[in-house]
């Protein structure tokens, strides 16, 4: 039996400048998402939550609110460009360059600019990528360059975190066990 480790990401050796990674997931918004992120924030646009009032400006519907759409395509990035971080260093030049409405699915895309092994920190290496959100139709709706520090493959900090059950580790039922030997 092979016990395969908790783990999932990349690390900094996986990386090439160059490469572009089409994240798995899309993310369809929900009035919901909107609402409460719009009121977690204590943003009080109401074209972000009042659809009479919105109905006047020029679109004439509800925008979802920018900082949600950020959010949301920045974590739809984290499995193939930071699930190994331990640092964010910065979001440079945010562009939001399409409006999201409700019901828009948004997906996200990263292409690798730059790497470099840290000065500081021997286990990591520092990442820069231009990341950008699409809707369903294609549009871009948000892009940034983002750079954070990723670990290495040999860093321990990141290995050896799921805990050892108490009743010893899992094993396949006494009468399937005996069928595959």
């Amino acid at each position: 039996m092979t016990v395969h480790e908790a783990g999932i990401g990349k690390y900094y050796e996986d990386f090439v400048v160059g490469d572009v990674y089409q994240h798995p997931f899309g993310r369809t918004v929900t009035e919901t998402d909107n609402t409460w992120f719009t009121l977690l924030t204590m943003n009080t646009n109401q074209n972000h939550f009042n659809t009479h009032f919105a109905e006047q400006s020029p679109s004439g519907k509800v925008i979802v609110n920018s900082g949600f759409t950020v959010a949301l395509v920045l974590g739809l990035s984290v499995i193939d460009m930071s699930q190994t971080a331990l640092l964010n260093l910065g979001w440079d030049e945010i562009r939001l360059t399409h409006p999201v409405y409700v019901g828009d699915t948004l997906y996200a895309e990263s292409l690798v600019l730059d790497k470099r092994e840290s000065k500081s920190r021997p286990y990591a290496g520092i990442l820069t990528c231009r990341t950008r959100g699409l809707n369903q139709n294609g549009d871009e709706v948000v892009s940034w360059k983002r750079t954070v520090m990723v670990y290495r493959k040999d860093a321990p900090h990141d290995k050896g975190y799921f805990p050892e059950a108490k009743n010893g580790p899992m094993a396949l039922p006494e009468p399937l066990a005996t069928e595959q030997s």
